[in-house]
């Protein structure tokens, strides 16, 4: 469990997380959703511990992100971040292979390379697998760098606006990757989406923020709510049942 009390980012003059506190279950998808300047990203960086808090406490398991050891939280919980840049020239295998740096130190083991080749076999990265970073599209490169983050085998895994650059078969192929991480092995997935019928149709749980703040959370089906989202985006939704999943319409 995470567990995020009265947490506050400041840049500047400006909150950008202003007294969150938010409970985040195990074995759970959980979305931030909200619009841009909502402070999702901050939220989700400090929970890893990529950034420092201003003020607060995040407990992983209990424990104060602060006070734990950096090779033991790599092992407890991973990150993949909106912008990823590697300045030498990798294989996606060997950018996978990246994932169990934690455990190998760089000398990977043949139980490393199983846990490559399954993150690579998850995102169904096969037959391409040997093909450098800088010959791929944009969206083949972010689902090797989600297969890294796979491959890393943490308990939590924050994931930042991970369908950008992908097109709409990819991005259900991502979304139902992290399904059944959590629905087979137990993962808990924490990730922020601006498509709000992703995070309808695949989370567990909903965190809406706006201004820093925690508007609503909740379930899916309490927060995928016309007034809810309404308050959240300052636009009218319209939302229609199709196949027991809440999708929005909205317009401006």
């Amino acid at each position: 469990m995470v567990d995020v009390i009265h947490v506050s980012k400041e840049y500047g003059n400006k909150k950008v997380v202003d007294d969150v506190s938010v409970t985040i279950q195990k074995g759970k998808i959980t979305s931030f959703i909200g619009p841009n300047g909502a402070g999702k990203s901050t939220l989700l960086s400090m929970i890893s511990r990529l950034i420092t808090k201003d003020n607060g406490e995040i407990l992983i398991d209990g424990q104060e992100v602060t006070k734990s050891n950096s090779n033991q939280l790599a092992k407890k919980i991973s990150i993949l971040k909106q912008s990823n840049h590697i300045n030498i020239r990798l294989t996606i295998r060997e950018l996978v292979s990246f994932g169990r740096f934690p455990y190998s130190q760089g000398r990977l083991t043949k139980e490393d390379w199983a846990y490559v080749d399954e993150a690579i076999n998850y995102m169904e990265l096969e037959e391409m697998q040997h093909k450098y970073l800088d010959e791929l599209s944009g969206g083949q490169r972010q689902r090797a760098y989600i297969a890294m983050v796979i491959a890393q085998n943490t308990e939590y895994i924050l994931l930042d606006e991970p369908l950008n650059n992908l097109d709409m078969k990819h991005s259900v192929q991502i979304m139902k990757v992290l399904r059944r991480l959590t629905d087979e092995l137990g993962k808990t997935v924490v990730i922020v989406l601006h498509d709000i019928n992703f995070a309808s149709c695949y989370s567990d749980y909903i965190v809406a923020l706006k201004d820093g703040k925690v508007i609503k959370e909740g379930t899916t089906s309490e927060i995928i709510d016309r007034n809810v989202l309404n308050a959240v985006y300052d636009m009218d939704f319209q939302i229609e049942c199709i196949n027991n999943n809440k999708i929005c319409i909205f317009f401006s």
